[in-house]
């Protein structure tokens, strides 16, 4: 079978991979062709867009980029058409793949959507397309569960792949050695994945570090960046790790997160966390009159409770930051409360072969 997948972005390439994996357990003469990352290319041959080039967020930014969004959507079809998938299999990234989606089911393509696209936080209209365009969807979150229930659309919760991942994990016992850490306590830095989500996040987390002289600070480098565009952040006591962020969280007391798929790993790896984002102040200002959550972060909304705090926009200040460090720090008044909250969170996501589980539903969709 021809399997042609669409991730716009890191965590996108991380499922992704996790999917590629389990696909071929079930077809071992599959065939891929993907717009994604490093990882989904470790897999399998078959990468024809990288998702460095093409990932752009926020209403400004979008707009600012429409001519070039064009350009990748008719790029990315022809490719559809020269490929001719049994299945197009779309990976969150939602302002891309619903286009696709359309495109895709017009032209007689199967469609499979891994990650739904977030309809139960903002733009809900979205669901009629899911229900039009969209053959499969694969859920991972389970409060989604009940929410999808609502649309006419096929859905299947398969478990989360990040979960099955970080419980499989095994720390380097050499880490700090390699890096040259000693013995200082260390906490993680995960300021996003994009470069204008670091240019925001970073800079107010390297002044707290200034504040903690007896801690060593890491940032977790992202996927697609190098470190040349991190020199101009880095100081004495922060340090720049590449392509080790769940070493980096096992050994950190702590760590303050860009919200995102990463507050869920970083629950996941039982590393004490602040949730914290700041958008361009128009993208912000447009999106809070659409948003519809009680929670920014996945970690809160699927227990429905604020587990980890979150500072967002005008509360992302420096005097907050450091309150809502120190009372995750050993001997907090959040800590133990906050590790004791993850528990639950576990249990709520169970210990399920996610990728075999996607890749099985997506073969029964193929056999039909």
């Amino acid at each position: 079978m021809n399997y042609f997948l669409i991730a716009g972005e890191a965590s996108g390439d991380l499922l992704g991979a996790s999917l590629m994996k389990g696909i071929l357990a079930k077809d071992p003469d599959a065939k891929f062709q993907f717009w994604g990352g490093d990882l989904m290319a470790e897999i399998a041959p078959g990468l024809v867009q990288h998702f460095k080039e093409v990932n752009i967020m926020g209403f400004v930014e979008v707009l600012l980029k429409l001519r070039t969004i064009k350009k990748n959507l008719a790029r990315c079809k022809e490719q559809i058409l020269r490929f001719k998938p049994d299945v197009l299999i779309l990976i969150d990234y939602p302002g891309f793949n619903l286009r696709m989606a359309r495109f895709a089911k017009e032209n007689g393509f199967k469609t499979t959507y891994f990650i739904a696209p977030k309809i139960w936080a903002w733009n809900e209209k979205r669901g009629y397309q899911l229900e039009k365009y969209i053959d499969l969807l694969l859920l991972i979150f389970p409060f989604e569960i009940e929410y999808f229930k609502k649309w006419k659309v096929n859905s299947t919760y398969v478990g989360n792949p990040l979960f099955e991942q970080t419980l499989q994990f095994i720390p380097d016992a050499n880490f700090r050695f390699k890096h040259n850490l000693a013995d200082a306590p260390l906490i993680a830095l995960l300021p996003g994945s994009r470069k204008q989500e670091i240019k925001r996040m970073l800079p107010k987390m390297l002044e707290l570090a200034k504040q903690y002289p007896n801690y060593k600070f890491l940032i977790a480098g992202a996927p697609g960046l190098n470190r040349d565009f991190y020199e101009q952040f880095l100081d004495s006591n922060i340090e720049l790790v590449f392509d080790a962020t769940r070493d980096i969280l096992s050994y950190s007391t702590a760590a303050i997160v860009c919200s995102g798929t990463a507050t869920l790993e970083t629950a996941f790896m039982n590393t004490p966390q602040v949730c914290a984002y700041a958008a361009h102040p128009i993208s912000y200002s447009i999106a809070i009159t659409f948003v519809k959550v009680k929670y920014i972060s996945l970690v809160n909304l699927n227990v429905d409770k604020p587990i980890i705090p979150e500072l967002i926009q005008n509360d992302y200040t420096l005097p907050k930051l450091k309150a809502e460090l120190e009372a995750i720090l050993p001997g907090g008044s959040k800590r133990e409360q906050m590790l004791n909250d993850y528990k639950e969170l576990h249990q709520k996501f169970g210990n399920l072969p996610s990728g075999k589980l996607a890749a099985e539903a997506i073969w029964k969709l193929l056999q039909a």
